[in-house]
């Protein structure tokens, strides 16, 4: 125990993008949200209950992740870390003149670092996520045409290489293979989850994220506790 008789907390944090702030969404009907609110009512473990703490932001990219990871999860610890990243990563901008925002060595790299720095401070469960397709076509700019929805499965691929590198510590999430296979089984287009910007999520797809993230992210969050943390 802490403080007297205050019980002492350990965060789950997730670390992410808009897909986890739930942008232009009600932020009642977001996925992080939901979960956060189930881990809330989880019962106490000699004396430790867990705090979610929703450290992601729009429009970030791993590189910038990395620029603020000692404030938004080294600060103060981190129990359960939930990571995804890669729609900004890939993505393409004029300014860049070609190349995409992050590399696909850097994200690599990048993705490698979160994981280990959030194991350093106290991560005894770390989820890595990959990215649902999206309804983005080509772009082109300055005369060349860059596949977004491409480049973003190829990203996928990254993320599904680094969690296997770590074995059993880091546990694959695929939003992209449970949203296409969702698909395929209602008979749906991968616009009935999203919003008009064909990126980010739409209240449907929230609600089908909540369905495939609340098992794993509690599952990991009874394994920490019950590692006392």
């Amino acid at each position: 125990m802490a403080d007297g008789n205050a019980p002492a907390e350990a965060r789950v944090v997730f670390f992410g993008d808009s897909i986890a702030v739930g942008q232009h969404v009600e932020r009642a009907a977001t996925w992080v949200d939901l979960v956060s609110k189930d881990i809330r009512r989880m019962p106490l473990v000699d004396g430790v209950r867990l705090v979610p703490a929703n450290r992601s932001v729009n429009g970030n990219t791993t590189r910038q992740a990395l620029e603020r990871m000692p404030k938004d999860v080294q600060a103060d610890g981190v129990a359960v870390l939930f990571i995804q990243f890669g729609l900004n990563d890939c993505n393409y901008w004029v300014t860049d003149a070609g190349g995409p925002r992050v590399s696909k060595a850097a994200f690599r790299a990048n993705l490698c670092e979160i994981i280990e720095r959030g194991q350093r401070f106290g991560a005894r469960a770390v989820l890595l996520n990959t990215n649902h397709p999206t309804s983005r076509g080509v772009i082109e700019i300055r005369g060349a045409a860059y596949d977004y929805e491409a480049h973003n499965r190829e990203y996928n691929v990254i993320v599904r290489e680094v969690s296997e590198a770590y074995g059993g510590s880091v546990l694959l999430v695929d939003s992209e293979r449970h949203l296409d296979e969702l698909c395929q089984a209602e008979g749906a287009a991968i616009e009935d989850f999203l919003l008009d910007d064909g990126i980010h999520l739409n209240e449907r797809g929230h609600a089908v994220y909540y369905g495939l993230m609340r098992p794993r992210v509690i599952s990991c969050c009874t394994e920490a506790l019950t590692n006392k943390v």
